[in-house]
């Protein structure tokens, strides 16, 4: 049986990523993009952004990929389209639906010339009631067709995590489908288990019950690692405290397990921090009070204020400070909401020289920071510069350290190590080592 041929519409941090893995799979892909230099990309067989395997993926299967700002080429030419652009947050913590709008609009012109059955696919995250308030009507009046009967429409959120997003599209834990019809989940289902090598649960239902699943995931994680994160902070003040050993002891249950059980820096990214605001306010609009979710909020806002405490409690002068890590994590230039950057931005604002390192997000971190910082050529310079160290990512080359890279003359460096990663006997005598999450008192 021949595959059907997909369309991607965004190709940025997760669109492009699923155009490379779904080609990957003997799927012929066309991706749309109001950029042209995405686009260029893409017809070149170059990543328009970065993340690990992209272009080695867009390489190996160049001949069945291809790009267009053209819907009507896309959309006439396949079978099933993904959408996925930003739904950016908007001040009262709903998500915005503008973009997915004004994509559904260009799809339903062109379903409008398109006799046979169509599948839209939206992917990117939105509000319990969205799909139905704002997108299915629009699709309807544009195409002048009927969903479930001359198109069908699927909400289709991905659980990726940026980094690992090709193996996470081709290996997922499950595979979320909310329908508006039985045809169309019966289409995707038959797609994901083409596509998924691990062969997952596929759970489908109503396009409400995925709407609501997928906010409800990600702001549960998001506890668990606020959960960590206090324990962390109980750890330091209680004598012999360890957050590792606790934490460890707590993951072997299956009841908890020890993913996202860390105890460190609060959490970041361009879909966590948004996805607790939304769910807050989905329910504010409901009348229902989700103090757990508040909670988890507030403890992550915690954090950035916790750290800086622990710097200012080292030195009453203005010390230089080294941040290494500006990722939210690592594996990724992304920067939404870092607390590490809001450390950099806060310290700086106080009057501390500030001098920062990331393998991989420094041009991200000058656009937003501009000269508040400077901005080191190499770790090494990062680590000979500062009084104070932050390891504020837990990028691998941080973990071993030069040990001479850290000696001074006059003073031992602090160094604020916040996921515990460096082996603190290899630096004995030269540096002050305070581990986030045990108690160095």
């Amino acid at each position: 049986m021949e595959k059907s041929s997909l369309s991607i519409i965004g190709l940025g941090k997760l669109g492009s990523p699923m155009l490379a893995a779904y080609a990957s799979k003997g799927y012929k892909v066309i991706g749309v993009d109001v950029n042209p230099d995405f686009v260029k990309a893409i017809d070149e067989g170059k990543p328009p952004v970065f993340e690990p395997k992209l272009g080695e993926y867009l390489t190996a299967n160049h001949q069945i990929i291809s790009a267009t700002q053209d819907y009507r080429e896309a959309i006439l030419n396949s079978d099933i389209t993904f959408i996925v652009v930003p739904t950016p947050s908007e001040p009262d913590g709903n998500f915005s639906t503008k973009y997915a709008v004004e994509v559904v609009k260009n799809i339903g012109k062109v379903l409008k010339e398109k006799p046979n059955f169509h599948l839209v696919v939206l992917t990117s995250t939105i509000t319990p009631g969205s799909t139905e308030r704002d997108l299915l009507s629009v699709l309807e009046e544009y195409s002048g067709k009927k969903c479930g009967s001359d198109f069908g429409f699927c909400y289709n959120p991905e659980f990726i995590a940026l980094g690992d997003v090709i193996d996470d599209l081709l290996n997922p834990d499950f595979v979320l489908i909310g329908e508006s019809d039985s045809r169309s989940g019966d289409i995707l289902e038959t797609f994901y288990k083409n596509i998924c090598q691990n062969n997952p649960p596929i759970k489908r239902m109503s396009i409400i019950n995925a709407e609501i699943t997928k906010i409800a995931l990600n702001t549960y994680v998001t506890t668990k690692i606020s959960y960590a994160n206090m324990l962390a902070e109980l750890c330091e003040k209680i004598p012999g405290g360890n957050v590792d050993v606790v934490t460890d002891a707590l993951g072997c249950d299956k009841r908890i397990g020890s993913l996202y059980l860390k105890g460190a820096l609060g959490y970041g990214g361009p879909c966590f921090p948004r996805d607790n605001r939304a769910l807050i306010h989905t329910a504010k609009k409901h009348n229902v009070s989700l103090p757990i979710i508040e909670a988890t909020d507030l403890i992550n806002k915690k954090q950035v204020p916790r750290i800086i405490k622990i710097i200012l409690s080292q030195s009453e002068a203005k010390r230089k400070v080294s941040i290494l890590g500006l990722s939210y994590k690592i594996n990724t230039d992304v920067i939404d909401e870092s607390q590490s950057v809001e450390i950099a931005k806060i310290l700086s604002e106080r009057g501390f020289p500030v001098m920062v390192y990331d393998p991989a997000a420094m041009e991200n971190t000058k656009k937003l920071l501009k000269d508040q910082v400077d901005y080191a050529s190499s770790l090494k310079e990062c680590l000979q510069w500062g009084n104070i160290i932050i390891i504020a990512t837990p990028w691998p080359e941080f973990r071993d350290i030069e040990p001479n890279y850290l000696k001074r003359e006059d003073d031992k460096v602090v160094l604020v190590d916040c996921w515990r990663i460096i082996n603190p006997k290899r630096y004995e005598g030269i540096i002050k080592y305070l581990p986030i999450g045990i108690n160095y008192l």
